[in-house]
């Protein structure tokens, strides 16, 4: 089977639905393909920061989201041996330190809006195989399979809003730069107890990051840094010691952390890297997010970043032209952002034990 559209965007996480949405709303015909078939997998950066509300807000999606379920962080504050060290409350302009946004709860209400124009179409449980070229290589589309079958989506651009390991950006032999940062991540979730104030709550352990966010619905995310490649060698030692220096640090967690991180099977383990692509447009091609700037956790900008891509990729996308310029200057100017965010994340990463020195 074949299709036509203006644009294909491949992959529907945050970045990509954004798109969609807002290119619809201008009349610009879409096809939006997810290789999953249920849209509200499992996403564990859901932080957004001012940069990301402003976003939703300008486009009247935020207040839609916040009737779901969303929520605001209050304080970020930094412990040492089960003690409150300092605490940081938020510029009262912004009004908090970050907010917790479920993904599917975003997905849900972008892709929702989106649906309510004609120019829209969602593709679920559809893998690209291949992307379509000219002789001259120029990007045509791309060549997919859809619910098993063999299909072809040609457009005038294909956007590649894939991820990390972007098949589009790979298809489309397009380098990137990996930069490794010295640590590896364990994710875990357990219920908050009983008065647990909405934060960031952080710890040094071992001279290794450990990260509290408070999420909607009673949860905290707990993300434990270590060092890069241990994994193996740490799951070999008695858990019970390993679990101590997170109850430990943070004592009001004991019942918590007992009754639900039994096993080392409770954490995930997340391979940390940042990787930055000096090429994100070509002929018929363009991206953005993780396609082409991974982020690490730190600061929470990557769910951000790739939504500030998509508004910056829907204001030149217009249903009479896409012009490559216009795209390269796009580039240009994300590019530079991208790169002193990247800067600020290893400079936080490398100063994060000065946070718990106190000067008299």
């Amino acid at each position: 089977m074949n299709y036509k559209t203006d644009v294909c965007i491949v992959g529907a996480g945050p970045g990509g639905a954004l798109l969609a949405y807002l290119l619809a709303k201008q009349n610009v015909s879409v096809i939006l393909i997810e290789r999953h078939q249920k849209i509200a997998k499992a996403f564990r950066g859901e932080h957004l920061n001012e940069v990301g509300e402003e976003i939703l807000k300008k486009y009247d999606l935020y207040s839609k989201i916040e009737e779901l379920g969303l929520l605001a962080m209050e304080s970020l504050e930094y412990w040492e041996n089960g003690k409150l060290l300092k605490k940081i409350l938020p510029d009262p302009k912004i009004g908090h330190l970050g907010i917790h946004v479920p993904q599917a709860h975003l997905l849900q209400v972008i892709l929702g809006e989106a649906q309510q124009f004609p120019p829209f179409t969602l593709m679920t449980n559809t893998k690209v195989i291949d992307l379509l070229m000219n002789d001259e290589e120029r990007i045509l589309g791309v060549k997919a399979m859809c619910e098993g079958k063999e299909v072809t989506i040609e457009s005038r651009i294909t956007i590649g809003a894939d991820g990390r390991y972007s098949t589009v950006r790979k298809k489309a032999g397009i380098e990137v730069s990996k930069i490794k940062h010295g640590y590896d991540l364990l994710w875990a979730r357990i219920p908050a107890p009983p008065g647990w104030e909405p934060s960031i709550k952080m710890a040094l352990i071992d001279g290794f990051q450990l990260s509290l966010f408070t999420q909607a619905k009673g949860y905290i995310q707990i993300g434990w840094n270590i060092e890069e490649g241990s994994f193996p060698e740490l799951r070999k030692q008695p858990f019970t010691t390993f679990i101590e220096k997170l109850i430990q640090a943070f004592p009001i967690l004991d019942r918590s952390v007992k009754e639900n991180i039994t096993s080392w099977n409770d954490f995930v383990l997340l391979d940390v890297y940042s990787n930055f692509s000096e090429t994100w447009v070509r002929d018929g091609v363009a991206f953005l997010g993780d396609a082409v700037h991974t982020m690490t956790p730190t600061g929470a900008f990557g769910l951000n970043s790739a939504m500030k891509d998509a508004e910056c990729l829907a204001q030149i996308i217009t249903p009479e032209e896409i012009n490559k310029l216009d795209l390269i200057q796009c580039e240009t100017e994300r590019k530079k952002e991208i790169e002193k965010l990247q800067k600020i994340q290893i400079e936080k990463e490398q100063n994060f034990a000065t946070q718990f020195v106190i000067y008299s």
